[in-house]
């Protein structure tokens, strides 16, 4: 079974990382097939806390061959910060290979990002600012910089003309802003171009010759279902292709090539950023929730909104990703809560809707049915088998895997590498 996706279930910052290392002594390679630097993981190994960004996850694992796949844009500052972070700790970086075909951040994109959503005032979608949407529109307009257009100065510099052309008209006219000069981008991107040159090459047929050769290959998603540009809650979703049809397109490889998608899903649900969440918490339970599970965004370190786990969310995931396992994080948080709810369904101006509602309006006014199961007061972060849980809390396992469809295979106990209790095996 060499092709593994990993996707978010949630709005993202579900532990898509940890899931990752934790197959990372049986992978040959881990890709990240979309997003750029507007997400990140952090993973724990040891006493050492790694908070990644662009770099896919798997990077951090000795014999693992980390990839960045066509369909994600990056940021080559942020790139280069990245790397030389982790060989500065004495992790080997060597092995990173990059898509002559993944587009590049420039710039303008960060600027026009940022003065885009202050402009959009309460409107705004609660970007990151980080250059990721403007760079996926010039992708789509065909005016974007690919990592192979580096290489070619005469190429870039007609590729940067022409994407500056029309976005100083913006600019300047629009939004008050300074005209942006040619050369200072040109200057900018070929300053990186001898160091990503041994990194670039055609990682599709890199990879498809891995699983011809029967590699294990993880294809790690940044984001999350519910921030698909497609299947997530519209428009305050990310650019890109979030779910499992995204790990395809945005790595080259075929979707028979994929064998098993895993979901992974916190024991209560968070997100960032603007939109309809509807469990969302604005009381005692929220904030103990956002302390207790350190609830602040790896990337940009704003506060995460927080509510009580819900199911429908999942089912729905289930169905766009062809979910076979999930992975169920941070059960450790729930520790100490007499009664936990559990959102089963959602009221509509009463109407009862057991499934996310396809009407964009609805789900924005869509109030949670709970179910309460009870909690427990043990500290379970010291649990590596299922039956050295609580009671309560395997009956909180059950139930979830009940509601949501699928099995729910491992289960977080803790932050530590280790903290993991494997139910079924996610590579056999």
């Amino acid at each position: 079974m060499p092709g593994i996706v990993i996707v978010g279930v949630q709005w993202g910052d579900e532990g898509k990382g940890k899931a990752t290392d934790l197959l990372g002594e049986r992978t040959d390679w881990v890709v990240k097939f979309n997003g750029g630097n507007n997400a990140g993981h952090t993973v724990v190994i040891g006493d050492e806390k790694y908070a990644l960004h662009l770099l896919p996850s798997g990077i951090l694992t000795p014999g693992v061959n980390p990839v960045i796949g066509n369909g994600v844009v990056i940021d080559l500052e942020v790139l280069m910060y990245e790397l030389d972070a982790l060989r500065s700790r004495g992790i080997d970086t060597s092995r990173l290979r990059i898509s002559a075909n993944a587009h590049i951040i420039t710039h303008y994109h960060r600027t026009l990002d940022k003065v885009t959503e202050r402009f959009l005032g309460k409107r705004q979608i609660g970007t990151t600012g980080r250059g990721i949407g403007p760079a996926y529109a010039d992708k789509i307009n065909r005016v974007g910089i690919r990592v192979q257009d580096l290489f070619d100065e005469n190429i870039l510099r007609q590729k940067i003309e022409g994407a500056l052309d029309q976005k100083n008209h913006l600019l300047v006219k629009v939004y008050n802003r300074r005209a942006i000069a040619v050369e200072e981008i040109l200057e900018d991107l070929l300053s990186y171009v001898e160091r990503i040159r041994p990194m670039v090459c055609d990682t599709s047929l890199l990879l498809n010759e891995a699983l011809d050769a029967g590699d294990v290959v993880v294809f790690e998603g940044g984001q999350a279902t519910m921030l698909d540009v497609d299947h997530g809650t519209y428009p305050f979703v990310t650019s890109s292709s979030a779910t499992a049809g995204g790990a395809a397109t945005g790595s080259g490889v075929g979707p028979r090539r994929l064998d098993r998608v895993v979901g992974i899903v916190k024991a209560y649900t968070t997100r960032v950023g603007s939109g309809p969440f509807p469990t969302e918490l604005f009381d005692e339970d929220g904030d103990r929730l956002r302390a207790r599970g350190f609830e602040f965004g790896t990337t940009t370190g704003r506060p995460r909104r927080v509510g009580w786990y819900d199911a429908p969310i999942t089912r729905y995931a289930n169905r766009i990703n062809g979910i076979t396992d999930l992975v169920l994080t941070k059960l450790d948080i729930l520790t100490g809560f007499d009664r936990i709810p559990v959102c089963v369904a959602y009221d509509v101006d009463g109407r009862r809707f057991d499934e996310v509602p396809v009407n964009q309006s609805d789900f924005h006014h869509a109030r949670p049915i709970y179910e309460e199961l009870p909690g427990w007061r043990e500290d379970i972060s010291g649990a590596r088998t299922f039956e050295e849980l609580p009671s309560a809390a395997r009956d909180y396992v059950l139930a979830l895997e009940e509601m949501s469809g699928t099995r729910i295979s491992v289960i977080g106990v803790g932050a530590a590498r280790d903290a993991v209790i494997v139910r079924h095996d996610l590579v056999d």
